[in-house]
């Protein structure tokens, strides 16, 4: 409560600072809501003068000390954004506009380096840590305009600490709540203060969907995008490994990682992610796609849908699929989920879409076990430390281990500790203080690891990684199938897409109801959670991916935003 008050008086304070406003202008401002703004809405406000970018801030502003309270979407705000959409607002008048972000406040993910706000991760050891460089994307970010207005809410380190954190948790700032229903869940063993509908994690579309902000920047490692997009009703993009540069981000694994954009609409996510890409020496994956140049706006077609090959790989992310050896079958939709994704298939066909159905993965259907990619999940919890890891890939622990310590080295002396193990000791010295509530099963199976020592067994999982997801998962359906993509329910590509570093686009269509297992009490009604569909396509797709979402959003328009916020 003592930082909303002093996050509250603050946004005050910075709001009433003086700005040359014409009295038209302010009246006008009176008459242009942000909500449920797009970035084109915004610009051509601002270039019929009917409001400028610092008046579109200080709504923004308003919003986040109206709602920020019971959302808890942002862990710090930039006091002073006002000052940069004055100096963007000054270019505007001398006739300098940078592209479709010039004066367009976005959010970032708190593992994302600024040097005018902290990056905490939301773990207690790097609380109010400001690093002494800023992360490439943000720089990219700044020269096209965008005013930095907050850091995001996360899950905890990108939700690499423990295996029971409830997403949107974090030890600074706690849980994070969805705006489609921000109750607490009363139920017994889960009545710890987190939501009643999961926000998804580990980035947060909180913000975004609440309209605090324009659009925000996530990161994913393995479904930390798309999940919250989905959950929140957003539109996201989760680009090809090594198109944005992650130069500046916390990170898990160098191998997996990436940062990418969410937003209401597909316009808006494609901006940003022309904006943000780049070629980085400091990164070795950057490169790996040929730039765009910055601009997508070529390939929103709305006609798109008509002749593509959209593939439906029905085992496993459709209808249950029982792997070799296993006890019985995994995976599946429920019978809501199912009519949704008939409805969106039957949409495609409409619009001029070829349907192949099934195009089902090479690797998902696989009849010997080595070759089946739903056998060869990620080594997530204590049980999977060493000599218990034979079956599962250890990319995710051995990344963090290897790459969270290179991270803290491009610190130099302000890095508040020195490496994974130092961290781990700050946390068990600090439990008093929640700094590891759920406890961390996940840092402590990466410590273990040796970034050297387990170079070959990383060696072998990353092989199989790839060819379980890309030779013989994405790529080999959708060559058989002569595929521009593959539609999935929701989110539910993440596994097999990040072992591939390939993209996707999620796209808002609908809602299903909630029924979280165990169930709620009774008279506790949930409300409907919110249901996208993905287009996935192989390395550097994005181009053909936003064409086909961008296409879809057209046609189904199934974005609502949250009553909660209006």
């Amino acid at each position: 409560m003592k930082r909303f008050f002093a996050l509250a008086a603050g946004i005050a304070i910075a709001s009433v600072a003086p700005a040359a406003s014409a009295p038209e202008q302010e009246m006008a401002a009176c008459e242009f809501s942000v909500v449920e703004a797009s970035f084109e809405d915004l610009q051509a406000a601002m270039a019929a003068g009917k409001v400028t970018a610092r008046q579109i801030v200080e709504q923004y502003l308003a919003r986040i000390v109206t709602y920020d309270e019971n959302l808890h979407a942002t862990l710090s705000v930039n006091l002073d954004a006002v000052i940069d959409a004055d100096r963007l607002d000054a270019e505007r008048g001398a006739g300098k506009i940078r592209g479709p972000l010039h004066g367009i406040p976005v959010a970032l993910k708190d593992n994302i380096h600024t040097t005018d706000m902290p990056t905490t991760g939301g773990a207690l050891a790097f609380e109010n840590y400001v690093p002494p460089y800023e992360a490439t994307l943000v720089t990219n970010l700044r020269e096209a305009g965008a005013i930095i207005i907050a850091k995001t809410t996360l899950t905890e380190l990108a939700n690499w600490v423990a295996t029971g954190m409830p997403n949107s948790y974090n030890a600074i700032a706690g849980y994070g709540y969805n705006p489609y229903d921000p109750r607490p869940d009363p139920r017994p063993g889960v009545n710890d203060g987190r939501g009643v509908m999961d926000t998804g994690g580990s980035s947060s579309g909180i913000g975004t969907t609440a309209n605090l902000w324009a659009a925000n920047v996530g990161t994913e490692t393995s479904g930390s995008i798309q999940i919250p997009a989905n959950n929140t009703m957003l539109v996201a993009i989760k680009p090809t490994v090594g198109r944005i540069s992650r130069h500046g981000i916390i990170p898990i694994t160098a191998d997996q990682d990436t940062a990418g954009p969410m937003a209401k609409y597909v316009a808006d996510a494609a901006a940003l992610l022309g904006a943000m890409e780049s070629n980085d020496s400091r990164d070795p994956a950057s490169g790996v796609c040929a730039a765009a140049g910055g601009d997508y706006s070529s390939h929103l077609k709305a006609g798109a849908l008509n002749g593509a090959r959209i593939g439906i790989p029905v085992a496993f992310f459709y209808e249950p699929f029982t792997p070799p050896g296993a006890k019985g079958p995994v995976g599946g939709l429920s019978p809501a989920e199912a009519a949704a994704m008939k409805e969106a298939i039957s949409v495609l066909r409409a619009h001029g879409a070829t349907i192949v159905e099934p195009a089902n993965i090479p690797s998902v259907i696989a009849t010997d076990p080595d070759d089946n990619q739903l056998l060869f999940g990620n080594c997530y919890d204590y049980p999977q430390g060493k000599g218990g890891d034979d079956n599962c890939s250890v990319i995710l622990k051995y990344g963090m281990k290897r790459d969270f310590n290179k991270w803290l080295d491009s610190l130099g002396d302000t890095a508040p500790v020195k490496s994974l193990t130092a961290l781990r000791e700050f946390n068990l010295a600090n439990r008093d203080r929640n700094a590891i509530r759920y406890g961390q099963a996940e840092l402590d199976i990466s410590d273990e690891m040796s970034a050297e020592g387990d170079e070959a067994r990383w060696r072998r999982d990353r092989d199989k990684d790839i060819r379980l997801s890309r030779s013989e998962g994405i790529d080999a359906a959708l060559k058989q199938h002569n595929l521009d993509a593959l539609l999935f329910p929701s989110w539910r590509s993440e596994n097999i897409l990040n072992k591939a570093g390939y993209p996707a686009v999620i796209v808002p269509f609908t809602k299903v109801p909630n029924h979280p297992d165990p169930p709620l009490p009774a008279g506790f009604e949930p409300r409907p959670m919110p249901f996208g569909v993905s287009f996935v396509g192989t390395a550097c797709s994005e181009p053909r991916l936003i064409e086909l979402a961008y296409a879809f959003e057209q046609v189904t328009r199934g974005r609502v935003p949250p009553a909660a916020t209006p």
